[in-house]
Parts: C-alpha cells; structure tokens; sequence
C-alpha cells in the first residue's frame, strides 16, 4: 500500500527532527504509529473468495487517535451514540479561547492546564445556564479541547455544544428560543475570573511547572504582573452557529470531535526535504498555502499530542455520564418522544461499514460475490 501524505513527510523528514528534537515518549509512539499504519508493520489480514479463489490483502490500521487515518469509523459511532441523547431544543456551538500569553504556560503543564481549562469552560456555562436570568435550567454540554491553529500553531481553545434547553429546579424541560441565552460578554468574565483564580491556586500550591522562558513566573513579584496583567487580555469566548432541527449540532461538532491538527486532505505537495499544505486566513476566509521543512511540520504536528489517557472530551450538565440515562429519560418523557436511536450499537466492523458507507467487505472485488471469507492467517511484516 502506498503510505498517506502525512505518513509521507514522517518517513521522508523523521530521522532529520530527531537530529534536532527529543520527542516524549507518547510523540515517539504516536510518530511510528502513523509510520507503520496500513504499511503491513502491523500486521494484515487474507481473504479468499470461495467462489473464484480471489485473495486479497488488508492492512491493519494503527487506531492511534492522532493519526489521519484512523478516525473516520470512531467519528462516525460518536457521532451515533450521542444523536441518541438529543432532545427537541435549539444548539449552539461555542468556543472558548485563552489570551496568547497563557500559551507557554499551559504548553509546559499540559495535563493540568487542559484540565483547568475543560473546568472552566464548564463550570461558567452550567452557572451562567442556571441563573434565572439566562436559561435557568441545567442544558446539556459537549466540550472538545483543540490545541491548533491552521498553520498548525500552538492554539488551544474548547469547541461547545450547548443545548438551548435543559432540566429546572423542578425536573421539568424549560427550552429557550433560537437566540443564545448568554451574552458573550458575561461569558467572558465569568470564565477569565474562574480561570485566573484557579491558576492562582496552583502556583501557589506549586503545582505548576515553571521553567525555560517561564522560570521567572516563580518570583512571587513577577507572578503577579503577570497575572495582574492578564486581567486585562481579551478573553474572547463567541458563538459560530445556532442550530436548529434534530441532530444538526451534533453531526456538526462530529467534525470537531475526531478530527486531528490536519488531514490528508490539506496536504497540496511533498518534496524530500519540504512539504506544502493549504491554510485559512480566518480574517479574509481565503486559502492560502504555507511551506515547511519536514522536521518543522512533524514538530508542529507532534505538539498537538495530547497527555497520555488525557480526555480531550467531556460531557456536562444533563449529559455528566453519572445521571445521563436518568436525566434523558426525564426529558424525553417531558418532550413526549425520543427522535433519535442509536443505529450502530451492537453492530460489528463489517455491519457499521455497510450502514454508513454501504459498503459490503464480504463482496470479492474481482467476481462480486460475497464470498471472501478469512482464510484465518494473519502476517507481519519485517522491518
């Protein structure tokens, strides 16, 4: 099999970063798991046509969730699963972005700081949500943590789905109209003052790592300009899109949910030594095209590399997975149906892909008959 794009640039620029990088252990597992997908280093799995005695190779995927590759089948089940917990009310998409002088920070204290930010972002929309003023109801909340921009610079920020209805004091569904019940302004406030309190906190507990070109932050002087000074910052949380209808929310952050700093797709050209791949200027909405040398491109892939086991997802209000199912049931019974049912769940490999794609692997691509069977071998290549 021919290697992807992305895979491409690793195998031609690999050895060159490592002359001037010294990636983590989780970078250096991720890189050769995009190395070695679908290549055969993985092993592969016969098939054998009863029928016409057609065989027929596939490669077994890496499944590691920062390679291009392997997202397709997991965005689509996500995206199953959580179209069954939608009620009938307005969604709105939001994000939550931090100042530029908050990046070398969170960089050097990733775990905690992500963390730091999934909780802010929560706690600001389930209080603000909550007041009488606003919504005055718990909605439910879909929170995805990216951590690029286009030029795959560092960027981290939270996409929302915020659901323009939830539960009262009262167990009852209170559902507001089509326009975002909570002015970005107050948002705003509410989620820097939380955040800033927080970090407040953690320095000074010491639980943040300071150091490099952040060492000075553990002066306590310096500490405090530096803090003082981003009360100041534009911490600009805004609303992309309202959506309404079944669904449509969802399906929509369902691009956000899977998807890595970039795919195969942006890729325009690759040299041996450089590789060329298209942007969006946000400001002109034009596409543009950016070079990098190899080494560079896999540094800024590989900074996007989330903590190991870290949940890049998280569920809040009536979709906490403790009270989910109880919640759900509440509010379907008050809406008076359930739109939504789950269509993969209990469906195998072969089943999800002839659902969604229609796309039958037991059909022999030379007589199209279905009968390909396994023929019960698999086999790794050697390096």
């Amino acid at each position: 099999m021919n290697p992807s794009k992305i895979q491409q640039v690793f195998e031609n620029g690999w050895d060159e970063y490592l002359k001037f990088n010294t990636p983590t252990e989780i970078q250096y597992k991720t890189a050769h798991s995009i190395m070695a997908c679908k290549s055969g280093k993985l092993g592969c799995n016969i098939n054998l046509c009863e029928d016409c005695g057609h065989t027929s190779i596939h490669n077994n995927s890496c499944r590691n969730r920062n390679c291009p590759n392997c997202q397709a089948i997991l965005k689509e089940i996500w995206i199953d699963k959580r179209k069954a917990e939608v009620i009938d009310v307005p969604y709105f998409h939001v994000v939550f972005t931090i100042p530029a002088e908050l990046k070398s920070l969170i960089f050097a204290n990733q775990k905690v700081l992500y963390s730091l930010m999934h909780k802010c972002t929560g706690e600001t929309l389930l209080e603000l949500s909550q007041n009488p003023k606003h919504l005055g109801a718990i909605p439910g909340i879909i929170q995805v943590l990216h951590t690029w921009g286009q030029k795959l610079n560092y960027h981290p920020h939270i996409h929302c789905i915020v659901s323009g209805g939830g539960l009262s004091k009262n167990r009852k569904l209170k559902k507001r109209g089509d326009k975002f019940f909570i002015p970005v302004k107050v948002l705003s406030q509410k989620f820097r003052g939380k955040f800033l309190n927080h970090l407040q906190r953690l320095h000074k507990s010491q639980q943040l790592k300071l150091f490099g070109q952040i060492s000075h932050l553990k002066n306590a002087y310096e500490w405090n300009e530096y803090r003082n000074n981003l009360y100041t910052k534009d911490w600009c949380p805004y609303i992309k899109e309202t959506f309404n209808g079944f669904g449509n929310g969802i399906e929509y952050l369902g691009r956000y949910t899977h998807r890595i700093a970039i795919t195969n797709s942006r890729i325009i050209s690759i040299a041996n030594d450089e590789v060329t791949f298209q942007v969006l200027d946000y400001k002109s909405n034009a596409k543009q095209e950016l070079k990098l040398d190899n080494k560079e491109f896999i540094r800024r892939l590989l900074n996007h590399v989330l903590p190991q086991g870290f949940q890049k997802i998280r569920y809040y209000g009536f979709l906490n997975n403790r009270n989910k199912a109880k919640n759900l049931k509440i509010l379907f019974k008050e809406q008076g149906f359930q739109k939504f049912h789950s269509l993969l769940i209990g469906l195998n490999m072969a089943e999800i892909l002839m659902q969604v794609w229609n796309y039958d692997i037991s059909l022999c691509s030379a007589c199209k008959q279905n009968a390909m069977r396994k023929s019960g071998q698999t086999f790794h290549m050697l390096n």
